[in-house]
């Protein structure tokens, strides 16, 4: 196998392989996604919110490889990650907030849904051009590298991001400096309405990392523990000194890429179905019962419960008003310049009309 080559993760030590005990936590993190995410969408076509990007079908690859970080590593997201988030530790209150964009919100109303930023939990916010924080991700890795902090960044996109002008210049850069960034491809077949088959030659995503000096690796993304397994090797190998690692997560979304969207215009409900008998959160809830984890009624508690803390987390955002109109002036300049503070005094007074004389 020549250097760089497309791998099948190897089997980790024992001490790499997420332990049992955390798998139930793990599966209560999926359920309470899927469930907002089946809130956030209802929201949305009630017009109470105003965007959102579901993630169904991709909740294992997403936190099984943030639980193989360390919470002083970055995570520099699509618009998908929230699941990530909830696993870092953002409070559940947050996320909403955010998507109701309410003056609570951290980001205080002038960013999308979905478009979360946390800094004390090290995650960056999304941006909605594509690819664009896969070059983010390698910049800061260098930062990291040329002050031997022993960390590693990460970057999410999906599989239409490989064909970004950021993938290949995030790639290269990385690959020369041996930047200590993990690249993961969550590849859910769909580049919006655009199959995957459509967006590239190559046999897998993965492959491309060859080109650029450093592996890549295909693992089956509805595996949550081969998703931790493979994040959690990339990491040793980041901090070593030996580089990134390209992980293409092979998942499927489930839902409409965004609320924007209709994907019965482009695929089939017989595919769909197909796909949902893959479900991670199925598959996950099998391996728990076999084990004596979880029973049916454990798991309508669980589900119970996650709808319980959506639905007063939602309650407590609509409680909240929205963001004064003045704050828009806010943090522009240090100090307001006077064409700024004019603006903002028209803008109070409604007038809307030319600025007067001075």
């Amino acid at each position: 196998m020549s250097k760089g080559a497309v791998s099948k993760p190897t089997p980790s030590p024992a001490s790499d392989a997420l332990p049992a005990a955390r798998l139930l936590e793990a599966y209560r993190t999926m359920v309470l996604a899927r469930a907002l995410d089946e809130r956030c969408l209802s929201l949305q076509r009630q017009g109470r919110i105003g965007f959102y990007a579901p993630h169904a079908g991709q909740e294992a690859a997403l936190v099984g490889s943030a639980l193989a970080l360390e919470p002083e590593d970055w995570v520099f997201p699509a618009y998908r990650e929230l699941s990530v988030a909830l696993v870092r530790g953002v409070p559940l209150q947050a996320i909403v907030d955010q998507l109701f964009g309410n003056s609570r919100d951290l980001a205080k109303g002038r960013q999308m849904p979905n478009h979360f930023a946390f800094r004390e939990q090290h995650f960056v916010s999304a941006s909605s051009p594509i690819g664009t924080q896969i070059t983010q991700a390698v910049g800061a890795a260098m930062a990291a590298q040329r002050q031997k902090a022993p960390i590693v960044t990460i970057a999410y996109f999906g599989d239409g991001a490989t064909s970004s002008n950021d993938f290949h210049a995030g790639l290269n850069f990385a690959g020369v400096f041996r930047a200590p960034t993990i690249f993961s491809c969550q590849n859910n077949q769909w580049a919006i309405s655009l199959p995957r088959e459509r967006q590239t030659r190559s046999a897998t995503l993965a492959e491309k990392a060859e080109a650029y000096g450093f592996p890549g690796v295909v693992v089956d993304g509805n595996d949550l523990k081969a998703v931790y397994r493979a994040v959690r090797a990339a990491r040793v190998r980041a901090t070593a000194g030996e580089g990134p690692t390209l992980i293409e997560a092979q998942v499927y979304r489930l839902g409409p890429h965004s609320t924007s969207d209709d994907p019965k215009r482009y695929r089939s409900d017989e595919q769909v179905e197909a796909a949902k008998r893959l479900d991670p959160l199925h598959r996950m809830k099998g391996e728990l019962t076999s084990a004596g984890q979880v029973d049916e009624a454990g798991d309508a508690k669980i589900w119970e419960e996650a709808r319980g803390r959506i639905s007063a987390a939602i309650t407590s955002a609509e409680g909240v008003p929205p963001m004064p109109p003045g704050s828009l002036f806010e943090d522009v300049f240090a100090s307001p310049s006077l064409r700024l503070e004019e603006e903002r005094r028209e803008s109070e007074a409604g007038a809307g009309g030319r600025p007067s004389e001075p």
